[in-house]
């Protein structure tokens, strides 16, 4: 059964739930200030105000432990990387590294360097190994230096899998911009719900150049960063990163898709339009592990191989991997609305 942070409301420590309760004077309570804890900004919702979500929902969660808070009295940031993780050349180019290499990395070994999101750009797949509340371990970090990992209200760091001249498919990506960026705007709203402003203090990254921020404006400023900007760091990466997605202004003009019938849905001979859509989204995904070309619309023995496949394509492992749908891996597959 697939696992996923939950998409429900976090609490505050010492709290119940995320929701703010009214105090019957019409006004709403506030959240009880701890020294070293970070108070999340208030977002509005319907029905009244809510938290932003500590974990990621759309993220698989991997929760590392090993939590500390960060500091409350610099502006909210967020940290750009790639993981860079082999050395490719446009004329010498490289398969990219499977998802659950780098999760298992990063669960494994590797959780000294982990930051909060492991973002697959090619699949739209995210693992969470800490929560937004936390500080991460993706950046160097000198002692009695600025503790580049906690300096912010939030300091939330995304490592976007990726290397310049990786092959996907057998095509040739140069820079992350050149992927399909899956994901990025459900990325950034999460990240944007912590208010993190939409600024590069330093300006976009466009070159795998060290520009590395002066000491007041890390101080002062709030907004993304790439970590070629990140004091006390030698890194140049990500070389780019996706513009930001604008909020919408109009009525919505996206692609309506079919939502998650629930795992029950999915017995065997159940027949219906909707597993018809999903077998034509998982051959479209090359996750074609079909026998026949016959039925189509009807749940069967197919069906679980070709969606194990899906499942396995985003990274999941062992009983998440069992062939049977969940909200996590369907969301994804995007089956167009019947």
């Amino acid at each position: 059964m697939e696992v996923t942070s939950g998409a429900g409301v976090h609490g505050l420590p010492g709290t119940s739930s995320g929701r703010i309760v009214g105090n019957g004077g019409g006004s709403a309570e506030r959240p009880v200030v701890r020294p070293g804890v970070p108070v999340p900004p208030l977002l509005r919702r319907q029905g009244g105000l809510v938290m932003p979500q500590p974990w990621m929902p759309q993220a698989l969660k991997a929760d590392l432990g090993d939590h500390a808070p960060c500091d409350p009295e610099f502006p909210p940031r967020a940290i750009a990387h790639i993981t860079a993780d082999r050395k490719a050349t446009a004329e010498a180019p490289l398969d990219l590294v499977p998802f659950t290499n780098l999760k298992g990395f990063f669960t494994g070994g590797g959780k000294g360097q982990a930051p909060h999101i492991l973002w697959d750009p090619f699949t739209g797949a995210f693992a969470q190994f800490f929560p937004a509340t936390s500080r991460s371990k993706a950046l160097a970090d000198v002692a009695g230096g600025t503790r580049t990992n906690r300096a912010g209200r939030v300091v939330i760091q995304i490592e976007a899998l990726f290397f310049p001249h990786c092959r996907v498919n057998g095509k040739v990506f140069a820079t992350l911009v050149d992927t399909p960026c899956a994901g990025w705007a459900d990325l950034h709203a999460w990240i944007s719900s912590w208010d993190v402003p939409d600024v590069w203090p330093m300006g976009r990254p466009t070159s795998l150049t060290r520009m590395t921020c002066p000491a007041d404006k890390w101080r002062s400023q709030g907004g993304w960063y790439a970590h070629a900007h990140v004091p006390e760091n030698d890194h140049v990466d990500p070389g780019s990163w996706p513009e930001f997605v604008p909020a919408p202004t109009g009525p919505s003009t996206a692609a309506h898709f079919e939502p998650f019938p629930g795992t029950s849905f999915f017995e065997a001979g159940r027949r219906s339009p909707v597993i018809a859509g999903m077998h034509g989204r998982l051959v479209a995904e090359d996750c074609d592990r079909y026998t026949s070309g016959d039925g189509n619309d009807v749940w069967g023995a197919g069906d679980m191989r070709s969606y194990r496949a899906w499942q396995q394509k985003l990274g999941l492992e062992g009983d998440a991997a069992d062939g049977v749908p969940g909200r996590f891996s369907w969301d994804r597959l995007k089956v167009p609305d019947v």
